[in-house]
């Protein structure tokens, strides 16, 4: 069965064609449970998500704040597997017929088996994966059987990136280019920064695929301002703190649901 890249690439462009920045949001899997985590993801699509992201929990992440941190702790506990990431992925895509991808370390692909992560992830309607800490020059397995199984491949991009080396990671990504818009773990900012312009500018400069910002963005207010320069607006952070915050899984599900129909609000702002 093929991946769902010609999904995730269609619909950045049907973004763009309406002037605004696709709305893309991050829930890990197995939080607060499976079945929550995938009843959260479902109502980040109806709030106005247009694509999703899916954390395979890691008791390691260290490119994560102390919020992520925590929601994988929780799923971890509750022994979240490898299995539960793509039934995540499966419901998710067949109830909303939306873009779901994943987002992970390479150390639990590695373990798994590149050919078999893949395969499963494209069966289980996959759009493809985000892999921030996967060096370029060390991908080519995985750049095989993902474009194999029609998988994106979406590298990370950080202000500390020379322009040579912008170019090389964007020539080797396909779907989108994940913009840090700044240095270090993510969490909610005060301002996103200007810092984050610049690096979209400067990875524009290398590649016709769309840059999407993300570490930092927690409400419509920086939304509209980040969807004033990128193709695409990444919230994680924000999302996993009102389900944190929340009284319940129903409560926590509800306001997921909120957050992305005013950040929906906030991308259309530049529209």
């Amino acid at each position: 069965m093929s991946g769902n890249i010609q999904l995730l690439n269609d619909t950045l462009a049907a973004a763009k064609a309406e002037g605004r920045s696709a709305l893309i949001a991050y829930l890990p899997a197995g939080f607060p449970t499976v079945d929550g985590g995938i009843e959260a993801i479902k109502a980040a699509f109806e709030g106005g998500a247009d694509v999703v992201e899916v954390g395979l929990p890691h008791s390691d992440p260290v490119l994560d704040g102390p919020v992520i941190q925590t929601a994988d702790d929780i799923a971890l506990r509750g022994g979240v597997k490898i299995a539960d990431v793509f039934r995540t992925v499966r419901e998710a895509h067949a109830a909303t017929g939306k873009p779901v991808l994943v987002m992970t370390y390479w150390n639990p692909i590695d373990r798994y088996g590149v050919e078999r992560f893949t395969a499963e992830l494209a069966a289980a309607g996959g759009a493809g994966c985000i892999l921030p800490d996967l060096p370029v020059q060390e991908s080519e397995l995985w750049r095989e059987h993902a474009a194999k199984h029609d998988l994106a491949t979406v590298f990370v991009v950080a202000p500390s990136s020379k322009d040579a080396r912008l170019a090389t990671i964007t020539a080797a990504g396909s779907g989108f280019v994940y913009a840090a818009s700044l240095m270090g773990v993510t969490g909610t900012r005060v301002s996103v920064g200007a810092q984050a312009q610049d690096l979209v500018e400067r990875t524009r400069a290398t590649t016709e695929l769309p840059v999407c910002v993300g570490l930092g963005v927690s409400n419509a207010a920086q939304a509209a301002e980040v969807a004033g320069f990128a193709d695409g607006v990444i919230v994680g952070s924000a999302f996993v703190q009102r389900m944190l915050d929340a009284d319940d899984e129903a409560a926590g599900v509800a306001a997921v649901r909120e957050l992305a129909g005013d950040l929906a609000k906030g991308v259309r702002e530049h529209a």
